[in-house]
């Protein structure tokens, strides 16, 4: 009976709640937040020539109907046509590809972006278009910016995200832009390479699926590939004039991205901005974060075209003092390296004068007491001046230098530090550094840390104390060694994915506050070489150097690559010695000089190593570079031929009003005298008029009409059958309306 209680009771237990009864889940009522409705619009972002077309539906997503050249909106306004989602956003709709990923409060990933407005208005020949969109769950809002240059069909657009909450939130994905472009094949043009090999160009069909251009480097990010691109559409091979094209850069000096995602529904979308990489932004209650801008143009022309459209856009609104004619000059590096004294410096001044150059450039080596700067290995960071090297002063060489009726310009690198010095041993919290491990050197450097305003302050100081050391320093070389490595920030502590960022924004900061000081001074931006060539850089700088290759026939292919992006007059192509001393090639003077005059030129050499004959010559190609160099600098480039797939290859930069030419002619091959005369057919010319031809820089002409005059459309559809014969031979042709 006992028993029979105990087991009842038992079983009342167990079906009584207790403290270990599994409770019931609390279900959550589910609200949704209601998104309003809007009148369906069109918003045209419009330059002369082209049209980025985009519609807002009734639920207030915001679409891109098309990119192209310029239409009449009517048919457009009642148009059913698919379109693609405007910077998708992970969460909501499915997109193939993301230009905006967050993380908020409690975990949510998700965003939906739905239009609350937008403005458009004109000015200084810029049109701008800012489309405010909202999540309206978590109310984070984005801007986005579109800036159209009318009469260079240039648009430049970024983002603007905030957060209005009362939480932080982290942004996993930021893009600048994104673009969609259907057609049924896609040909992209990217450029690749590395130290002393730079912008070299590659084309491939773009495959189904995710393509991206990206590095992660920090800094030097544009060595082993540039973030700009040219997209022919619907097309299989590449062609100069004819055919869409969609060409792009983004204006970002750090890590970058660059999404291709095709779908086979017959589009692409593009996705461009910052590198998410190591970068998850907090963004803290009531603060914005601004993208880089984005530039797209388009053309129904060609590649040609297309970076015309680039070249104009820059030198007019991006470029520090862009299409300003640059020096020329003589760098004292291949010429002296480390090892110099004034002695060698005034007499480098003086062969400069006399061939006719108009700067001269000391570069590294002239720096460091305690750790003097006679090789890579230390001194780096010690900015003072070696007087057992220049015991008279830098402003003794600079007015030495001005006597004798040139420019001044010197060498800095201020971002970086060499372990043996005193700047590493009094800041090591100044280093990149992560804790515990070693601190990785490149050609015995390190990084300083300019997320740390204390070293923004520093470096500022660099450059402010170098232009102190005499008041007729006309430029600075701004160089640049060595990528991030084991990254690390003391100065930023727990954030540490702020750091890619923020020391960018922190290199900007201080090129800046130069500019503030410093409008007139010249500026190179060098980086190794071309391992900084970028728009965002190129707001602050007047030129970059192309590569540390100075070989002649490598440099046509490196400065080919970049001239589909960037203009001609921020190239700075030297004149160097033979054998060459990156490649060892040997190229004629002349064909050397040719190469170096389709950009800012320059010499890079011992000028007491060449001969009487040889400095002559040199005279003489830098005189009449002197009367065309404003074609260089500001006239329309086009491209004949490929560098890459053809032996034959040539330049032509024409004024904006066609009276004047500068035509440049290469072979890269030998001929046999059993071939027929190989022609090169100028383009940009004015038809209609005639123009006076006339060789420089030689006694025998390469072409038979050499001093004759000749209409434009004769010379634009039968050509130069010009007597290349040999490998190196070259020439130059100046034209001018008669």
């Amino acid at each position: 009976m006992k028993k029979t209680i105990f087991l009842i009771a038992l079983i009342c237990m167990a079906a009584a709640p207790g403290a270990n009864a599994r409770k019931k889940p609390q279900v959550k009522q589910h609200t949704v937040v209601e998104i309003p409705k809007v009148q369906p619009q069109l918003i045209a972002v419009e330059t002369e020539n082209t049209q980025l077309l985009l519609r807002t539906t009734d639920k207030g997503q915001l679409q891109q109907l098309r990119y192209g050249v310029k239409l009449d909106l009517a048919p457009f306004r009642n148009s059913r046509k698919h379109a693609a989602i405007v910077f998708p956003a992970a969460g909501g709709y499915t997109a193939d590809a993301t230009a905006l990923a967050v993380t908020y409060p409690g975990g949510s990933v998700n965003t939906e972006l739905y239009v609350t407005g937008f403005t458009q208005n004109e000015a200084h020949g810029v049109a701008t278009t800012e489309i405010s969109l909202k999540d309206y769950v978590t109310l984070l809002e984005v801007k986005l910016v579109y800036e159209a240059y009318l009469k260079e069909d240039v648009i430049a657009s970024h983002s603007e995200i905030t957060n209005p909450g009362k939480k932080a939130v982290t942004l996993t994905h930021f893009a600048s832009a994104s673009l969609n472009v259907p057609g049924e094949e896609f040909l992209l043009t990217q450029f690749h390479g590395d130290w002393a090999f730079e912008m070299q160009t590659e084309r491939t069909p773009l495959p189904f699926g995710l393509t991206s251009i990206e590095t992660r480097r920090g800094v030097q990010t544009t060595q082993r590939a540039n973030p700009s691109f040219v997209l022919s559409v619907n097309a299989r091979e590449f062609s100069e004039t004819a055919g869409d094209v969609i060409a792009g850069a983004l204006e970002w000096s750090g890590n970058y991205k660059i999404d291709f995602s095709r779908a086979t529904g017959g589009s692409v979308d593009i996705i461009a901005g910052i590198n998410p990489f190591n970068s998850a932004y907090t963004l803290s209650p009531g603060k914005t974060f601004q993208t880089p801008r984005m530039v797209w143009t388009f053309s129904a022309e060609g590649a040609g075209s297309a970076s015309r459209n680039l070249h104009r856009w820059a030198r007019k609104h991006q470029v520090y003092k862009g299409g300003e004619i640059n020096p020329t000059l003589l760098n004292s590096w291949e010429g002296a390296y480390f090892t110099f004294t004034t002695p060698v410096l005034t007499a480098m001044i003086d062969d400069a004068a006399e061939m006719g150059l108009e700067l001269f450039v000391l570069d590294d080596g002239w720096f460091a007491k305690d750790f003097p700067r006679n090789d890579d290995s230390q001194g780096l960071g010690d900015w003072e001046l070696n007087t057992d090297k220049i015991p008279e002063g830098i402003d003794y060489l600079a007015s030495y230098a001005h006597d004798k009726g040139i420019k001044f310009g010197i060498w800095i690198e201020p971002e970086m530090v060499n372990p043996r010095s005193n700047l590493a041993a009094a800041h090591p919290d100044w280093v990149v550094r992560s804790e515990g491990r070693e601190i990785l050197q490149e050609r015995n450097q390190w990084i300083l840390d300019l997320s740390n305003p204390a070293v923004q302050d520093f470096v500022y100081g660099v450059f402010d104390n170098t232009m102190a050391l005499s008041d007729k320093i006309d430029y600075i070389k701004w160089d640049c060694n060595r990528p991030v490595e084991s990254m690390g920030s003391d100065y930023l502590g727990a954030e540490q994915n702020r750091f890619y960022i923020e020391y960018i924004q922190g290199f900007y900061n201080v090129v800046r506050r130069i500019r503030e000081k410093y409008p007139d001074v010249i500026v190179q931006c060098c980086s190794s070489g071309g391992a900084r060539v970028d728009y965002g850089a190129m707001k602050y700088f007047n030129e970059f150097w192309v590569s540390d290759n100075t070989d002649a026939i490598t440099r046509l292919k490196i400065q080919y690559g970049t001239s589909m992006i960037y203009p001609a007059c921020l190239q700075a192509s030297h004149v160097s010695a033979v054998p060459n001393h990156q490649t060892g090639n040997m190229t004629p003077l002349k064909f050397r000089f040719d190469v170096a005059c389709t950009g800012r030129l320059g010499m890079e050499l011992q000028p007491k190593n060449m001969t009487e004959g040889e400095r002559a010559f040199a005279s003489r190609c830098i005189e009449s570079y002197k009367k065309y160099r404003d074609l260089v600098f500001t006239g329309d480039q086009y491209r004949l031929g490929d560098p890459w797939n053809t032996d034959l290859y040539g330049l032509v930069y024409v004024s904006e009003d066609k009276s004047r030419a500068v035509f440049f002619a290469y072979s890269t091959t030998f001929r046999s005298r059993a071939l027929e005369a190989p022609v090169l057919r100028l383009q940009g010319l004015d038809p209609s008029r005639t123009y006076k031809v006339t060789e420089l820089n030689t006694e025998n002409s390469y072409w038979w009409g050499n001093g004759g005059r000749y209409k434009g459309g004769y010379l634009m559809s039968e050509g130069l059958d010009l007597e290349f014969r040999r490998m190196f031979d070259s020439a130059v042709f100046y034209l001018e309306a008669k």
